[in-house]
């Protein structure tokens, strides 16, 4: 927004630096008409304090510590979460606007098999909450929470849910490389892949791939053998 500086006096173990682009304060983000000026006027505080954003920006680092494969998602949502934060404490929208009261209730059924599908068909691509949001005609803030009703689950959490069944698939069939399926899953490296995939089955993905070869019945294994005996 503007050029400053902040002197820190202290030697700090970590600090965590949040870039939050203007698109966010947008009316389809936060769902309210967000005084532009008010926004401009946002600087920085001394001494600031604000658990809801402390515990969103504890969530940020931990992601950026041990990535996941929906880390985007997950880094989309609380970007919302932090400017609709900031809109509801610190700016001032117009009169004739407050937030909205929407009804408690989750995704109509049209909309979530339309938003599921898309998911399903895209967990080897680039899924936004952005995207998502425009298939079920919802602002990006509306839509996480009405997901979350209608599934049970935040956007980002099923969405990992699901590339761990794709990334188990693809290592029951066929040789595919580690670091192929990591990638086309939206890990950044094949590390950050074998970490998640650890924590969430108890096992490396390799392994996973060998115990699962050394389960395959005898008589499989032997057919393949004479068959490549016999095309040799």
């Amino acid at each position: 927004m503007q050029e400053g500086s902040v002197d820190i006096a202290e030697d700090l173990t970590k600090i965590l630096h949040i870039y939050l682009p203007v698109r966010h304060f947008s009316r389809s983000n936060v769902e309210v008409n967000v005084d532009p000026s008010a926004i401009t006027a946002l600087s920085y505080e001394r001494a600031f304090e604000d658990l809801l954003l402390a515990e969103i920006g504890f969530a940020i680092a931990s992601e950026l510590q041990s990535e996941t494969s929906a880390g985007g998602l997950l880094i989309g949502a609380l970007a919302s979460t932090l400017a609709a934060r900031l809109v509801q404490k610190y700016v001032t929208v117009f009169p004739a606007q407050s937030f909205p009261r929407h009804t408690l209730r989750g995704l109509d059924r049209r909309r979530l098999v339309r938003v599921l599908d898309y998911i399903e068909a895209n967990l080897e691509g680039d899924l936004s909450i952005d995207r998502m949001a425009a298939i079920a005609c919802l602002s990006r803030y509306h839509f996480s929470r009405s997901f979350r009703l209608a599934v049970g689950q935040s956007p980002h959490r099923y969405v990992s849910a699901k590339r761990l069944e794709r990334a188990k698939a693809l290592l029951m069939h066929g040789d595919r490389p580690l670091v192929d399926i990591a990638l086309a899953l939206s890990f950044s490296s094949q590390a950050n892949f074998t970490t998640a995939f650890r924590q969430a089955t108890g096992q490396a993905p390799g392994q996973f791939r060998q115990r699962l070869g050394s389960r395959l019945p005898e008589p499989a294994r032997t057919d393949g053998r004479r068959a490549l005996s016999v095309l040799v």
